[in-house]
């Protein structure tokens, strides 16, 4: 493949190995999850079962001890040609083990491992290695955007214990159906300040509150509902200020764009099983007597099809390189608030260039292959539904992009 991306790192070599066992089973179940609009638990069995839903926990707890953003990009690409669907999802639970793994490694390295603190963020993450943890993840509300949460906590004693209650509703909670956890952004006003806090609370949580409304064009089998909270108790333990409300903070910027790049490599794995697909039907089908790849027109589209795929790969390999060059940068020294743009910056054009590129190609694949494709039978119908939700994931919307990417390059920061 022309520009084909690789595993940079040991680990991100064992999980992508992984990943490309799974695709060819992902693929023969896709049709049956995106018919009954429901999600393919056995996917996520054999998610459990190869290690990749434990990829970010260290080593020592049971985990692969992946830490590359580029290789988790190409695994979440790998499993999107089998399934987007469920490689959107466990991104999710990926974002929030990588966070927790990175402040445990830290916790371990400055305490040492029998500290208590260390043992204490450990325990999540040995229960994600032995599959009783699985965290899905949500920013997203109706009205807003993911700076202006409405959804808000407030101060409430529970018995003898201090803590909080949430009241609000997030959508697009994706792979909330399975999940054991969810973890969501809300409005924090005390006498501290206006912040933003991030939260981690059981689904099982009385007064968190599936609704069960997932239905949509694409990514049926994302389990993407909504999720009520009416008066659910967050404990202190489990709320975390990230940065004032409405205004980007250091690690809100760096967290999002890290967690969300890797959204684009599900969309980059559509493009390319679409593809595959007509490529391997254009080398056995004739028409009037001739094999439709030695047509001109054909050629033609193929060749366009080739354009656009590896412009996709160029950009995000390159983005993917430059994050975890970030972070390798940032570890001893601290970022600025500039840096952090950047990063955010290098995401919002790989997004643009990636889901663009991809809707080209399943279109041509489609174009290819004429009216069998356009048929919800055939494979390509569900592609190309599931590949038009790229734009629409946050941040940035598509009317927003370029004005953020405009900023950044004239060097006017957003605060909001």
């Amino acid at each position: 493949m022309t520009f084909e991306l690789t595993p940079r790192t040991g680990p991100g070599a064992t999980v992508v190995t992984a990943a490309e066992s799974l695709v060819t089973t992902f693929a023969e179940r896709a049709e049956a999850a995106d018919a009954e609009n429901e999600m393919c638990r056995e996917n996520f069995d054999d998610l459990f079962t190869s290690g990749i839903s434990s990829a970010f926990v260290p080593q020592e707890l049971g985990g692969f001890g992946l830490e590359s953003i580029h290789d988790w990009t190409l695994v979440i690409a790998t499993l999107a040609r089998g399934d987007a669907s469920t490689a959107i999802a466990i991104t999710m639970h990926h974002a929030i083990a990588r966070r927790m793994a990175q402040i445990y490694s830290l916790a371990n390295t400055d305490l040492g491992p029998d500290h208590e603190l260390t043992r204490d963020l450990a325990e999540p993450l040995r229960k994600m290695a032995s599959g009783e943890m699985l965290v899905c993840a949500t920013a997203t509300e109706i009205g807003t955007d993911n700076l202006h949460p409405v959804t808000e906590v407030v101060r409430h004693r529970h018995g003898d214990r201090d803590g909080w209650r949430i009241n609000g509703q997030k959508i697009f909670v994706t792979m909330s159906p399975i999940a054991t956890h969810v973890s969501t952004v809300a409005r924090l006003r005390d006498d501290d300040g206006d912040d933003m806090a991030n939260i981690v609370l059981p689904m099982d949580t009385p007064g968190l509150l599936p609704q069960n409304d997932w239905d949509a064009l694409g990514m049926r089998g994302s389990g993407s509902q909504s999720v009520v909270f009416k008066d659910a108790w967050v404990p202190e333990s489990a709320l975390n200020r990230i940065g004032p409300w409405g205004k980007w903070s250091l690690k809100y910027l760096e967290f999002r764009a890290i967690a969300n790049i890797v959204l684009v490599g599900a969309f980059l794995g559509i493009a390319e099983a679409a593809h595959d697909i007509a490529l391997a039907k254009l080398l056995t089908r004739s028409r009037v007597g001739q094999l439709a790849a030695e047509q001109s027109g054909i050629q033609n589209l193929v060749g366009e099809m080739a354009l656009e795929l590896a412009q996709c790969r160029a950009v995000l390999g390159a983005a993917g390189v430059q994050m975890d060059e970030y972070c390798e940068r940032h570890l001893t020294s601290a970022a600025s608030m500039e840096d952090a743009h950047g990063l955010m910056n290098d995401y919002q054009i790989a997004k643009w260039t990636v889901n663009r590129g991809a809707i080209g190609v399943v279109s041509k694949a489609m174009d290819l292959l004429g009216g069998s494709g356009y048929t919800n039978s055939h494979v390509l119908a569900r592609l190309y539904r599931d590949v038009r939700a790229g734009p629409f994931m946050q941040p940035f919307g598509p009317a927003e992009l370029r004005e953020y990417v405009g900023q950044v390059t004239l060097g006017q920061y957003p605060e909001r």
